[in-house]
């Protein structure tokens, strides 16, 4: 394996940092000038690379690729540009589209998810092309700007450019490891279907006192529904729900039972006053290797004195194993269908995104070589071979239009506030992520796949 290239410094990518968080490309209600900002500033670090700004039917995506390394492997590298909203401005220590060094963190909207560990990867291809000529494998690159509301675009132009994108492995600088005491890599993520349960009762809302007691509430018929979704271990009480997961074998319970967990130590982190969940299952099976249904919101009437005409609860679930997305919102409908609710009207109004569930095998040349290189940023430390709880819907999509399993390698961490308030990331991995991007491109570039070359 050559010797690293000089890196550039913690000070010179974190003022790069600052230029390119302090774009706030929220994708949920930036305008589209803000979203080709960003790109367009992506792509100018891709210059190296053709980098350039494609449009489509929503946001563009920011495309590149470096494809000198004949004989070696294509990897597809993918991440995002869009961020979250601030949520209330108040619970930020700092501004949010302002990057704050604070003691060995960097702070400010979008520095862990996604834009940190994108940019540690750009830093590291400009360094090695500048002092070697180029990369040891051919690399494409891809970043959408649409991931934080579900992507809802790029499966039409994934699928539109696919003998463009062809590769042998895709490598998401997405996700994050599972927490910063130990290397860790995700071998598998959850799919994802939502849904709103909408209940309806007279035309309009009425007075409480003078209709009370004459008409049936949605709220309280919602409640009902609701409650009929759970039995009281915890397990999902919709027939079908649980088709397509797989029970957990012996060997795999005894590995989720041998990695270091504090479940008081957990409850505490989350404030929660007792952990909770499906019945005969350990917190962390629960939360790696089973599948959820979650009532994430109810919406109705206010702080007055009114039966509201309308209730309506936004349920998620997350999916394992081969769950099929759609025949779980066609369980939950008919499920709901089923109910004896007098007095109201009850539909089940399905979002459009289906996501199922994803997985790479543990023996995936990929995971072999992420372990590698892992091992060698962080010596004496056993790789963790863990699983993302949330959704990534590009993962399935590249598997489908592409033909090519996901790496996630991201050097974002669980804990560093993704999605909320003084979101952060720790500045020392910023040079631990370029490292083992080296070394893993290094390694893999010794990976002779049957399709490499083809995938050129």
């Amino acid at each position: 394996m050559t010797a690293g290239p000089a890196l550039p410094t913690d000070a010179e990518i974190l003022a790069e940092l600052a230029e390119y968080v302090a774009i706030p490309s929220i994708s949920r209600s930036a305008s589209v000038d803000t979203m080709r900002e960003a790109a367009s500033w992506l792509a100018a670090q891709l210059r190296f690379a053709g980098g350039r700004v494609e449009e489509t039917d929503g946001f563009p995506v920011v495309r590149g690729e470096w494809l000198g390394a004949d004989g070696a492997p294509t990897v597809l590298v993918y991440g995002h540009y869009d961020v979250q909203p601030t949520g209330d401005l108040a619970e930020w220590t700092t501004p949010p589209f302002e990057t704050v060094v604070d003691g060995d963190v960097v702070r400010g909207r979008g520095v862990t998810d996604d834009k940190g560990p994108v940019l540690l990867v750009l830093k590291l291809a400009q360094a090695l092309v500048a002092q070697r000529g180029g990369l040891p494998l051919n690399v494409k690159f891809l970043f959408e700007g649409e991931e934080e509301i579900g992507s809802p675009h790029l499966p039409a132009y994934v699928r539109a450019h696919a003998d463009e994108l062809a590769a042998d492995l895709v490598i998401s600088a997405d996700g994050a490891m599972w927490r910063p005491t130990e290397p860790s890599l995700s071998i598998a993520s959850k799919g994802l279907v939502a849904l709103d349960v909408v209940v309806t009762g007279a035309r309009g809302d009425l007075h409480s006192g003078r209709y009370g007691g004459t008409v049936a509430n949605p709220v309280t018929a919602l409640a009902g529904v609701v409650a009929s979704l759970h039995r009281p271990d915890g397990s999902v009480a919709v027939p079908g729900f649980y088709d397509g997961v797989e029970a957990l074998t012996a060997g795999r319970r005894a590995t989720i039972a041998a990695v270091e967990f504090d479940e008081e130590q957990y409850r505490a982190t989350v404030g929660a006053p007792a952990l909770f969940g499906e019945a005969g299952f350990s917190t962390l099976e629960r939360l790696w290797e089973r599948p959820t249904l979650e009532v994430n919101g109810i919406t109705a009437g206010g702080k007055y004195t009114v039966i509201p005409h309308v209730a309506t609860a936004h349920v998620s679930c997350r999916l394992v194993g081969r769950q099929d997305p759609e025949r779980v919102v066609q369980a939950i409908t008919a499920h709901v269908a089923a109910l004896d609710v007098p007095g109201v009207e009850v539909r089940v109004r399905a979002d459009e995104g289906r996501v199922p569930a994803y997985r790479i095998e543990p023996d995936h040349p990929a995971i072999q070589a992420a372990t590698a290189a892992l091992e060698e940023v962080y010596p004496g430390q056993e790789v963790l071979l863990a699983v993302i709880a949330g959704t990534l819907p590009a993962t399935t999509l590249f598997e489908e239009a592409l033909g090519a399993k996901t790496l996630f390698f991201s050097f974002a961490t669980a804990d560093e506030q993704h999605h909320a308030p003084n979101e952060f990331m720790r500045v020392a991995r910023l040079r631990e992520g370029m490292h083992a991007w080296q070394v893993l491109w290094d390694r893999l570039a010794a990976w002779i796949p049957a399709s490499a070359g083809a995938a050129r």
